[in-house]
């Protein structure tokens, strides 16, 4: 299984792709009516779609499996009697399989039967100008992470990797995590990370983005659970962005670390400790996205 695309409604889903190809780096992939999608250097048909709206919301974060692990989840999502519903994707990279609502209200997408693209070349070192090559990871506050943490475990056939004071980590295949459940108090999108391809790509990616006027939210930095590289932004239309690489990739057996094990020392918040952060200004931002189901659940869910 893998972490493929994140789904937004937005009242100006123009502005937002224009920023997220201008600025950001991703490469517009396809436009149906008033939603754009983009991609990266990367197979996936899309990484982002925004779609048109009144109000702003997640309407799904989209992992694509093979037809036996959808059979499994559609099996222990009915069990639960979880809202689900059946669905055949109208996206590009199309599919079928299961819109799944979770327990404190995160909606995520399970498709199989899907496409590929064939990956596309970014932009050169001389150009300043960084691409994104995926998603590494799609994080959710939670207002009880640790519940979160096991029911994902218990359904989605998922894996706690770490927890911390902050975070439970959780991975869908040998990545460390494809999703995290922050301890936030409330149910909401954290932050969507992009995978660039190396530890220069990132810092390039923070260069670009001082040239145009913006500075990282927190980073850079390294992190522990995960050992990858960040650097965080608030984009102008809302959501926390990451340009982030080299998540590490565990084992099966991996043992899953506690809150103890991982600490740092007096006034540092990563291994590195060069890092600032702006608390106030994400709190804010990671308030804003939350899941909204517009759907009705199916009675009954056929395998």
């Amino acid at each position: 299984m893998k972490l493929r695309s994140i789904e937004l409604a937005l009242p100006d889903p123009a502005g937002a792709a224009a920023f997220m190809v201008d600025v950001w780096g991703l490469t517009a992939a396809d436009q149906r009516g008033d939603t754009h999608y983009l991609r990266g250097t990367g197979t996936f048909p899309y990484l982002v779609a925004f779609e048109k709206a009144d109000g702003e919301f997640v309407r799904s974060t989209t992992f694509v499996c093979s037809e036996d692990e959808l059979a499994g989840i559609k099996a222990r999502v009915a069990a639960k009697r979880w809202p689900a519903r059946s669905v055949v994707s109208t996206d590009p990279g199309e599919g079928h399989g299961l819109l799944v609502e979770l327990p404190e209200g995160t909606i995520l997408r399970f498709l199989a039967g899907t496409s590929e693209v064939a990956p596309i070349k970014g932009f050169t070192k001389s150009s300043k100008r960084v691409s994104p090559v995926k998603l590494t990871h799609v994080v959710f506050n939670a207002a009880d992470a640790e519940a979160m943490g096991h029911a994902v475990e218990d359904v989605l056939d998922f894996r706690v990797s770490d927890r911390t004071k902050g975070m439970v980590f959780v991975r869908c295949n040998d990545s460390h995590h494809s999703t995290a459940f922050a301890r936030a108090g409330f149910a909401s999108l954290n932050h969507i990370a992009f995978e660039m391809d190396d530890l220069d790509a990132v810092m390039r990616g923070i260069g670009w983005m001082r040239d145009n006027g913006f500075a990282p939210a927190w980073g850079p930095g390294r992190h522990g659970p995960g050992d990858n590289v960040y650097a965080y932004y608030i984009a102008p239309f809302g959501p926390v962005i990451e340009y982030s690489t080299a998540v590490e990739k565990v084992p099966a057996d991996y043992r899953a670390g506690a809150p103890d094990d991982w600490t740092w020392p007096e006034q540092r918040i990563d291994q590195w400790g060069i890092s600032d952060k702006d608390f106030e200004g994400l709190r804010a931002a990671e308030e804003r996205f939350r899941c909204h189901r517009d759907w009705d659940a199916d009675e009954t869910i056929e395998n």
